[in-house]
């Protein structure tokens, strides 16, 4: 997936007002059996103001919805269903959609500011370690921005996301695996172990404020690890 994105019909905005922006390293987030539960834990942690936060969790279609809706009575960011072409912004949880698409994200062409915007992109595309969307779809394609993810596998079964995990540390990203103690099922974070894909095993409680550390919420001079030209 290329890292830029431009021409045809103009993004979506993900708010009713005010300009996307991103200041921030993107935080990306792989779950499967048991991540419910986890991504519950992990998103509680964030403010309203967190950096973009994108998320696949294995789920049938019918259960997303009100998945996504106890997030946000749970949650202080804004989480949504993601759209194609969607920008995303500040304060926001892009849950990938289930269906025939995976959530991958491109990055906008610089302003004359040398600002670049994420964007999300659903594209149709074979499953993935019979997954659709798929973790490892998310990962691969956040490897690829200029401004590399903070990462999260959590508990779930199988090995989607190890491989895109191994990806964003190769490109410079802080990547995280949850801990076997904690997980519903070690079978995605297990893989990622055995890859050495993760810079670090947390328990579930640990993870969401080493997340948020790790994109940069809180530093001192915002602008570190912000999208440039």
């Amino acid at each position: 997936m290329a890292d830029t994105f431009s021409g045809g019909q103009l993004p979506r905005n993900s708010a009713a007002s005010g300009q996307p922006r991103l200041t921030l390293r993107p935080i990306v987030i792989g779950a499967s059996t048991g991540g419910v539960e986890a991504l519950y834990t992990v998103l509680a942690a964030f403010p309203a103001d967190c950096p973009p936060v994108f998320v696949v969790q294995h789920m049938r279609p019918g259960f997303v919805e009100a998945f996504v809706a106890g997030l946000n009575r749970n949650c202080a960011p804004k989480v949504v269903l993601a759209e194609d072409r969607m920008f995303a912004m500040d304060g926001h949880v892009y849950v990938a959609p289930p269906g025939e698409t995976h959530l991958v994200l491109a990055c906008s062409q610089a302003t004359a500011g040398g600002e670049r915007v994420i964007i999300n992109r659903l594209m149709e595309s074979a499953p993935v370690h019979g997954h659709r969307p798929a973790a490892d779809r998310l990962f691969q394609s956040a490897a690829a921005l200029p401004c590399k993810p903070a990462a999260a596998l959590l508990t779930g079964m199988g090995r989607d996301g190890a491989e895109g995990l191994l990806d964003i540390r190769r490109a410079g990203g802080p990547t995280i695996a949850q801990d076997r103690e904690t997980c519903v099922v070690y079978g995605m974070p297990k893989a990622a172990q055995e890859l050495q894909a993760a810079d670090r095993i947390l328990p579930l409680p640990a993870i969401g404020a080493a997340l948020l550390a790790a994109a940069g919420y809180g530093v001192s001079n915002p602008k570190e690890g912000r999208f440039s030209g």
